[in-house]
């Protein structure tokens, strides 16, 4: 099979969907992968480290689509490069579709197999292709709310661990999973006041157990998110529901309840966003007010720290990469559940309930469609 992987292009993006490494492994397999001159840079891998390792490097990403069966990236194609996909092309790749309809629907017009990263799904029920960048995103979470708490970033003037006869920061986070896990190790780490509110008793359970009474336990009712949001510096919305628009817990009436200067971080802003005042910024222009309160809502919030998530990502996708190019993604994903819950669309079809769902579109099952299918 063919490989290709381009340099990133969304704002401030700088990871790269496939390392040296990678390239080697598939070359290794007997692949063939083009990759995109600098690609890598932003990363830190140079050209001649892919070259080393049997890449073709490509002057364009519209020749890297062109030859290539299955192009593997970090983010969702932008619009500038939704001519460049073709019917039958694997698109392996974060897409978050249910927040994107431009996008979905062009990828079913151009009859593109997209898998996406963020729903393939063992039987453990477990999302090993999101968990490194939500490990991340939740660790930055509060390193970039901590940041905006000062005041010469428009923040309190809070520091979350205080210091002696001083009361440390509070800190909220909305959802107990892998962001809000690592949310929390941060902030616990800073020596913050550290919440935690979920609808999950055995989770918050869970968590108590391993912080070992560091943190409070919240159930996640209206009482108690009208208490956090009257009592925290700093809130951090963690809530994920896989491959679907995120619920909003939060509204824009809620926000009067907030200190001024408090900021909220809003990690679910790839599926929509769990406060309703979200919408997506960048890395050079992360914050907005309203109501007083400091929204940061980056949507790549791990592609400032390139190198370690570039890393941490490829590690995770390189294997079902390999099964896809091995195998050919229909046969992988008759042999992988896993794989199969990764398809979102297949030629002209959505294959991913919740995708369908968000736009109205008309769902398909996967297995109908790679049912006795060929590549």
């Amino acid at each position: 099979m063919n490989i290709g992987t381009v340099k990133e292009i969304k704002r401030h993006e700088y990871r790269v969907g496939l390392t040296p490494a990678c390239v080697k492994a598939y070359a290794t397999a007997g692949h063939t992968v083009y990759v995109e001159k600098d690609a890598g840079l932003g990363a830190g891998f140079e050209n001649d480290e892919y070259t080393a390792v049997g890449a073709r490097l490509c002057d364009t990403p519209a020749e890297v689509f062109a030859k290539s069966d299955m192009v593997v990236k970090v983010k969702e194609p932008q619009k500038s490069e939704y001519e460049l996909m073709r019917d039958g092309q694997i698109l392996y790749t974060y897409l978050h579709l249910a927040a994107d309809e431009a996008l979905t629907r062009v990828m079913v017009q151009r009859g593109v197999k997209g898998v996406a990263y963020e729903t393939v799904e063992p039987d453990h029920h477990t999302l090993p292709l999101l968990r490194p960048m939500s490990e991340i995103a939740g660790r930055l979470s509060v390193q970039e709310g901590a940041r905006f708490l000062e005041r010469p970033q428009g923040g309190r003037g809070v520091l979350l661990g205080g210091v002696p006869s001083v009361e440390k920061g509070k800190v909220a986070i909305l959802g107990g999973g892998v962001v809000g896990t690592n949310a929390a190790k941060m902030a616990v780490g800073l020596g913050a006041q550290v919440t935690i509110l979920d609808v999950n008793i055995d989770r918050l359970g869970y968590l108590d157990d391993i912080f070992q009474g560091r943190l409070n336990t919240l159930y996640s009712s209206r009482a108690n998110l009208e208490h956090v949001l009257q009592e925290s510096d700093l809130l951090i919305g963690a809530v994920l529901v896989p491959g679907a628009k995120a619920p909003k817990l939060i509204t824009r009436e809620d926000l009067k309840l907030m200190k001024k200067g408090s900021v909220i971080v809003d990690v679910a802003v790839d599926q929509g966003g769990c406060f309703e005042t979200t919408h997506a910024t960048t890395h050079d222009d992360p914050v907005f007010v309203i109501e007083d309160v400091v929204h940061y809502c980056v949507a790549n919030m791990p592609g400032a720290v390139s190198r370690t998530s570039t890393m941490a990502l490829t590690t995770a996708t390189l294997p079902y990469g390999l099964q896809i190019a091995n195998l050919g993604l229909e046969e992988a994903a008759r042999r992988s559940h896993a794989l199969a819950r990764g398809i979102n669309t297949y030629r002209n079809k959505v294959t991913y309930q919740g995708v369908a769902e968000a736009f109205n579109m008309q769902y398909t099952p996967v297995a109908e469609l790679i049912e006795g299918a060929t590549t």
